[in-house]
Formats: structure tokens, sequence, C-alpha cells
């Protein structure tokens, strides 16, 4: 099954939350993991900055990606938000079929 995990930072819990509803709710993807308290540092303007940052892992089809990655950077607060995707040809059979009827 054509799968893949969209791996994207957001300001804090609340807009990660709000983020992974929007994605739900218009069947962009499966499911959504929210980890709070991650620690980014990167470098902006020619300065090396620091910032506390939510995590999102989100789950879909290869068919939904980029419109769940657009999406994303639409609602997204950040200039260049981090929003990226992963293969997912492994996993538990039932697990992928579950993403791709989720997302239909």
């Amino acid at each position: 099954m054509e799968t893949c995990m969209i791996y994207a930072t957001a300001s804090d819990e609340a807009e990660a939350k709000t983020l992974a509803e929007i994605l739900v709710n218009e069947r962009l993807v499966a499911c959504v993991n929210i980890i709070q308290n991650a620690t980014s540092v990167y470098r902006w303007n020619d300065k090396i900055e620091s910032a506390k940052e939510t995590i999102l892992i989100a789950k879909t089809t290869l068919g939904q990606r980029d419109a769940a990655m657009s999406r994303l950077k639409d609602c997204h607060s950040y200039d260049i938000p981090c929003v990226v995707s992963y293969d997912m040809s492994g996993g538990l059979p039932a697990y992928l079929s579950w993403i791709v009827e989720q997302t239909q």
C-alpha cells in the first residue's frame, strides 16, 4: 500500500492540535501524533536560534500527501514551516489499510 508519514513542527501544542484537527477532519490524513516540548536549533537570518516546538507526525496515503502538505503550509503560522514526508512502505497491513480507508 502506498502510505507515508508527514513530519512537521508547530509553534506550540495549541497550533499542533488545530493543524491535526483540520487534517483529520478533512480526511487528508488518518491520524496525527503530537509530541510536545521538542527543542529545535536552527539558523535563521544568519543567526543560530533555539526554540521550543511541538512535533506532528501524520499518517496518510501518497495520493493525499501533496494536499495534506499544502494544507499544513496554508494554515501554519511560520513563513517557512518544516513539512516533509517519508515513505511508509513497511508496516502492519491492517494498519496501512486503515490509513487508506480513513483518507477516502
